[in-house]
């Protein structure tokens, strides 16, 4: 068993997980001279969720990741690491819908336009009906949707791609949820966007995320980004430990010790003054040695995640269809998003005469979406392509399949407490391991977030800095004051389910 040893005296901090938050927090923590072991259990690559995985030449990610942040130091250091291989890229993003395409954010005319002039009728009469006669209180999504667009509108633009991301019908989905996610955003507000001449912000903290149409990403993906962290990181003397999943962590005396990895070659040991943990709250408590009361694990276990399957398909044309991603709202094919990677970026395929397509599956692990073999997704992928009219099965050559785990923290109506019993427990018992990133705080929330709460958490370490990671919003801008009731408030929120006793 290898050990690593803290040096006498001076601090040391042990890394899990080498995604975003992971790779900030050492690459910050290099900047303070505070030296880092990083684990990652992933044997080739870093980035997590946010890498950038490459078939034959082709390049795609894990899902679609656009680097835009209201955070300006965010964004500085996004061009610190990479420079020049930030691209600034124009958006497009639309919905389909009945064989035909709609513009994502929704623009009103293109919308009404498309849906014909019987059924904008119908949409108009539907949407004066919902500002007329709102619903009082909404407490479902559906609801509150209702209210903002009208029903038939929800219908088209919302419904379908809500349920087939979370698995929840959107009767049980919490109105808070779309009250957040769809944030500053209703018919009129598309409406004045498309007729009024547009100011630019005066601050990044003006600008209504969802209207964003441009953004920068790397040349070579995201996972360019953090595969750079990885060689600065490298280049201190300190390379990220690829291959070696967490068994153990080892405290006692009131603090953690010790990080007991397994690996190819066995156990090894990483000892350490103080840790971060960017891997799920489910994990890492359910690791803990000597174990955690038992109130507290069963807070950690209660925890949920909807997982995620990407199908990258390589297709025989220069020019598949315009979009970066396009949204599917046909309810007869399981699909939920298709990214278009060349579009993203051209370098992302070997082959301008050819097209690489991520088709995005989102499920529960170990259902039978989850279950099936590569070959038979490659096979419904391909079957959906031609379904929806995008191309032909024939002209596919080419695909993989990529499984990701936990890809999104799941808010049902117990979160908040669960996260709270496991956050109180680690504060008062082990006040030198630290969590940060979107699986590390149980937050669904961009890449820009993962990162500040690192940066912060890092601080926190090296210098002694007293801003609390928790405090960072879903945009990533830390906010000293955080009002009652919203201690879990401050990343992005995910669907949570009404409480059935309301």
């Amino acid at each position: 068993m290898a050990t690593l040893i803290a040096a006498g005296g001076h601090k040391h901090v042990v890394i899990m997980g080498a995604g975003p938050a992971g790779l900030t927090a050492a690459y910050e923590l290099l900047k303070h001279d505070v030296p880092v072991t990083v684990v990652e259990k992933d044997a080739r690559q870093v980035g997590g969720l946010a890498r950038t995985v490459e078939h034959h030449g082709y390049r795609f990610d894990i899902g679609g990741h656009r680097f835009f942040s209201k955070n300006e130091e965010v964004e500085s250091l996004w061009t610190e690491i990479l420079g020049d291989e930030m691209l600034n890229r124009g958006r497009l993003s639309r919905i389909y819908y009945r064989g035909r395409f709609f513009r994502y954010p929704i623009q009103a005319f293109d919308a009404l336009w498309n849906l014909g002039p019987v059924e904008a009728v119908r949409c108009l009469g539907s949407y004066t009906r919902a500002r007329l006669t709102p619903i009082k209180n909404p407490r479902t999504l559906e609801e509150w949707v209702r209210n903002q667009f009208g029903w038939r509108l929800y219908s088209i633009f919302f419904k379908t791609y809500t349920e087939k991301v979370w698995g929840i019908s959107t009767r049980e989905l919490s109105a808070d949820w779309a009250a957040q996610r769809i944030k500053s955003l209703d018919l009129w507000t598309v409406i004045r966007t498309a007729l009024l001449p547009r100011r630019k912000p005066r601050k990044r903290g003006e600008i209504v995320t969802t209207l964003i149409d441009r953004f920068r990403y790397p040349r070579l993906g995201p996972g360019q980004m953090w595969e750079r962290v990885a060689e600065i990181t490298a280049g201190k003397g300190h390379p990220v430990l690829l291959g070696l999943a967490v068994a153990r962590v080892e405290h006692s005396a009131g603090a953690v010790t010790s990080v007991v990895t397994a690996g190819s070659s066995g156990e090894e040991r990483h000892q350490g003054t103080d840790f971060i943990s960017s891997i799920p709250i489910r994990e890492l408590v359910a690791r803990l040695d000597p174990p955690a009361p038992e109130h507290v694990r069963k807070a950690a276990d209660s925890l949920g995640y909807r997982d995620f399957i990407s199908v990258a398909l390589m297709i025989d044309r220069a020019s598949v269809f315009p979009d970066n991603w396009i949204y599917i709202h046909d309810p007869t094919v399981r699909v939920g998003r298709i990214q278009n990677f060349k579009n993203w970026s051209p370098d992302m395929v070997p082959d301008h005469a050819k097209t690489c397509l991520g088709l995005e599956y989102f499920c529960f692990e170990g259902d039978g979406l989850w279950a099936a073999p590569d070959a038979d997704l490659i096979d419904l992928a391909k079957k959906e392509l031609a379904q929806l009219g995008i191309c032909q099965a024939s002209e596919v050559f080419d695909g993989v399949v990529v499984r990701q785990q936990k890809a999104y923290p799941v808010y049902d109506d117990a979160y908040q407490v669960n996260v709270g019993v496991v956050r109180d427990y680690l504060a008062r018992e082990l006040p030198n391991l630290h969590l940060a990133g979107r699986n590390g705080m149980h937050k669904y929330n961009n890449q820009d977030h993962s990162m500040m709460t690192a940066l912060l958490v890092a601080r926190r370490i090296a210098t002694g800095s007293v801003l609390d990671p928790w405090k960072v919003n879903a945009d990533a801008v830390y906010h000293e004051d955080v009002k009652v009731g919203e201690r879990d408030l401050t990343g992005r929120q995910v669907p949570e389910r009404i409480p059935a006793n309301v």
